[in-house]
């Protein structure tokens, strides 16, 4: 075990890991995981590393172990959309990996990040042997159908940019939210344009509706924590 230059414990082998979930391929049985590690290294990167872009062959599928990691892809005219926020436990490329077509996505790191890499051969043979890795990697595919179509009902069919805001920090309160004794408080590490770029309106839309909601008590920002004070308002706003 090692300490990394951004204060954190480096973690080499997922056996020991105090980071594991039960998502995806952190819930390996105890002999797949200890193949996985046998063909998986460490590396640590810093806020802002792209750790592949949209267009590329695929080499290898990243899983996070600690940190985050925005998907986006972009048009011909420089406009881009962010399409998934990835956590621990989520494995990055594994669809373009499998069928060996470019990466859809660029996968930038929003913080500073833990993450496993492993060789795309060597990721094949892993699924192709270990029916435990298979079914895991299945698992992880379904959901990412199923993220994918809920961002898409999201953007495509909220009638207001107040209501797709509003979804996307319930999403948050259900996926990183903890309880405190005002509220639901959640680690915003986005700035105000990706999240721009992830509800598919602008920035300056995104300012103004934060400032709403904090004038109207809704929510209430202090550094890069958010604390939802009424989720009750938000929900009916989603529901409008």
């Amino acid at each position: 075990m090692r300490r990394s230059p951004y204060g954190f414990e480096v973690f080499e082998t997922c056996t020991t890991c105090p980071w594991r979930t039960e998502q995806f391929l952190c819930a390996l049985d105890a002999q797949a995981l200890a193949r996985f590690d046998s063909i998986a290294f460490t590396n640590i990167y810093p806020t802002g590393s792209v750790l592949f872009s949209e267009g590329e062959m695929p080499r290898a599928v990243y899983m996070v172990c600690k940190g985050s990691v925005k998907q986006s892809i972009a048009s011909g005219d420089g406009k881009t959309l962010i399409t998934h926020i990835a956590h621990a436990g989520e494995a990055l490329g594994v669809s373009s990996v499998i069928a060996g077509h470019e990466y859809k996505t660029t996968a930038e790191t929003l913080e500073p990040s833990q993450v496993k890499v492993i060789r795309r051969e060597d990721f094949l043979r892993f699924v192709n042997t270990e029916a435990e890795g298979c079914k895991r990697t299945c698992r992880q595919l379904s959901n990412d159908c199923e993220a994918a179509n809920d961002h898409i009902r999201a953007i495509g069919l909220s009638h207001s940019a107040a209501e797709k805001l509003a979804h996307l920090i319930l999403t948050w309160c259900s996926e990183t939210g903890r309880d405190s004794d005002k509220g639901m408080r959640v680690q915003v590490l986005m700035t105000h344009h990706d999240i721009s770029q992830l509800i598919g309106t602008s920035r300056e839309t995104v300012t103004r509706l934060l400032k709403e909601f904090r004038e109207k008590g809704i929510i209430s920002i202090k550094g890069s924590t958010m604390t939802v004070h009424n989720k009750t308002a938000l929900e009916a706003l989603v529901t409008m």
